[in-house]
């Protein structure tokens, strides 16, 4: 049997970044299915707040100079690449200068909410699945943590669901604590998500247009949802009760062995 290939999408990751508790279960849950044998990518945006010398990054031109569609416009998307200390893990960074230069990650020195949040999302969960492509590695599973990666499960369902790269890919999404308050433009976003074989009716979980509308649209279209933490999985109750025949799976971040049930199961269903 051939390794299970399992691709990891995420807001962040610890050492390179760390402000919220995905960037730790992202760097100890991939190196642990490694150490189970499993071949493993992790791909996160290139936040300003990363410190590219300290941490090595080097940018792999034979993955960059293409562009992903952001409402009326083509955004560049530029391709960074580094190691995990001690894990040889290969983490990926997708990067743009309008979107990632700011030395902040989600809000401005004043704590105000970035109004362009939404386009960051939308630009990096569209640059991540364009890069897969380009390395030419096509994921077993696909497991997207925290609200800025709930579009992926969309895309791999509609834009890419017949693309030989995604075809056979089971789509997981980890739901955190990571609530923000702000209201995005509904009209705006439903333009600027849409890619091939997207309808608006396809985007109704996203009419809120808030965070819950983007936890609710990740849900939808993933293939299995976990929360980790009890908080977690009673907060987002009334958005799972929505979504009666989604199967809702609470697995604590330390229970390694689940996880890697969860994913031999899912890729072998």
């Amino acid at each position: 049997m051939s390794k299970l290939r399992i691709l990891y999408v995420a807001s962040e990751v610890d050492p390179f970044l760390s402000t919220t508790q995905v960037a730790d279960f992202v760097r100890k849950l991939p190196a642990a299915m490694q150490e189970k044998g499993m071949e493993i990518r992790i791909l996160v945006p290139r936040f300003g707040l990363i410190n590219e010398r300290k941490n090595r990054l080097h940018e792999v031109v034979r993955l960059s100079g293409f562009t992903v569609p952001v409402g009326d416009d083509d955004k560049p998307v530029t391709i960074k690449v580094a190691s995990l200390p001690a894990a040889k893990l290969q983490v990926y960074f997708i990067d743009n200068e309008d979107y990632f230069q700011r030395k902040t990650v989600f809000t401005d020195k004043e704590d105000n909410f970035y109004s362009d949040n939404d386009e960051r999302a939308i630009f990096f969960c569209k640059g991540s699945l364009e890069t897969v492509k380009k390395l030419g590695w096509s994921p077993d599973i696909v497991h997207c943590n925290d609200w800025m990666t709930a579009l992926v499960p969309l895309y791999l369902k509609t834009t890419y669901k017949n693309d030989p790269m995604f075809k056979d890919a089971k789509v997981v999404f980890s739901v955190y604590n990571s609530a923000f308050s702000h209201k995005f433009d509904v009209d705006g976003l439903y333009e600027k998500v849409k890619l091939m074989d997207i309808e608006d009716n396809m985007l109704d979980s996203l009419q809120t247009a808030d965070y819950a509308g983007f936890i609710k649209i990740g849900a939808e279209y993933a293939d299995i949802v976990i929360t980790s933490e009890e908080e977690v999985t009673e907060k987002f109750n009334a958005i799972f009760d929505e979504l009666p025949d989604k199967k809702i799976e609470f697995v604590p971040e330390e229970n390694i062995d689940s996880y890697y049930n969860l994913y031999t199961d899912l890729a072998s269903a």
